[in-house]
């Protein structure tokens, strides 16, 4: 089977890219990468509305940017800068009805050969489940600064005997040597993690940061305990944004970042070190309001992407 599968219906590509299927060939800046499946912890969950996100997120394309040359006030200018950035949309990680779990091994595989490329992995998700076999990719990018926008802890070691489900990437990733620092940023009510998660986490290391710590104090105060001079992975369930412009999320909760505090952080991590890759994660397209929740989403990626831009990551490659 390949690795990738290019979309059937609505728009093929995120951000009118390029597409790109032969990862073997690939020449590129920015990869986009759909993956829409994760580890499920039951029957009914093998196929959720989360893996309809990819697609979701593609056709609010141009809702997201309307159209590439156009000036971005986000940004100070268009998305690119009027430079030379080769985007390519790879399609989606392709998922096999007779093995389950296969889709995190093509992954894996799918990332490794956008990274060997010399680009950036931007990810679409899925249930949270999904950067579990990016980070793996990621073992030659270390040590990772590993930065999360999220409602939940997913800290569980296991939700049903399934150790790489949505319940769990964070404690995967911290048993990831090239796996460094964490921050988890937007935590509030309740969710999957018991008091044994929070003391791993917290014997960990991790920095647990409530919505109402980031509320009272700032992103900017958050900024300033991420060391500089990193390379960082930011992985967004869009369940820790607020429900008022995230409301297409399986657990909405009151109080989560805001889009100018996500933004903050995103150019703040850009002006520090070097992001390495990012994903985005949990949208339930079905319940989407307006497709507001991918929006909010893909403004997230167009501000990465446009810092990036700017911070001279891909000049070298020009």
């Amino acid at each position: 089977m390949t690795l990738t599968t290019v979309p059937k219906t609505g728009h093929q590509t995120f951000l009118y890219s390029e597409l790109a299927t032969d990862l073997d060939t690939l020449k590129a800046d920015i990869a986009f990468l759909g993956i829409p499946y994760g580890d499920a912890y039951s029957v009914p969950e093998i196929v959720n509305d989360q893996s309809n996100m990819p697609a979701a997120m593609r056709r609010a394309s141009d809702r997201i940017v309307r159209s590439i040359e156009r000036y971005d006030f986000d940004l100070g200018g268009p998305l690119y800068d009027n430079r030379p950035i080769r985007a390519v949309d790879c399609g989606d990680v392709a998922a096999d009805i007779g093995d389950l779990k296969g889709h995190y091994g093509r992954a894996e595989a799918a990332v490794r050969k956008i990274l060997a490329a010399g680009a950036m992995p931007i990810v679409i998700g899925g249930d949270h489940g999904v950067p579990i076999p990016v980070l793996r990719a990621m073992d030659g990018e270390g040590p990772i600064t590993l930065i999360q926008i999220d409602q939940h802890l997913d800290w569980r070691d296991d939700v049903n005997g399934v150790r790489e489900g949505y319940s769990s990437p964070i404690r995967r990733a911290s048993e990831m040597a090239h796996v460094g620092e964490i921050f988890q940023i937007g935590l509030r009510a309740t969710g999957s993690a018991r008091n044994e998660e929070v003391e791993a986490a917290r014997a960990y290391g991790a920095h647990l940061i409530s919505a109402y710590e980031l509320h009272d104090h700032g992103m900017e105060a958050v900024l300033d305990r991420i060391p500089a001079g990193g390379r960082y992975y930011l992985t967004v369930d869009l369940d820790g944004m607020d429900p008022s412009i995230a409301p297409a999320v399986a657990g909405p909760c009151p109080g989560g970042v805001t889009f100018p505090q996500a933004r903050k952080l995103i150019h703040g991590l850009v002006a520090k070190g070097r992001v390495v890759g990012m994903d985005v994660v949990e949208i339930t397209p079905r319940q989407d309001v307006n497709q507001i929740t991918c929006i909010t989403a893909g403004r997230l990626i167009v501000n990465m992407i446009g810092a990036a831009v700017r911070a001279g990551y891909f000049e070298a490659r020009a």
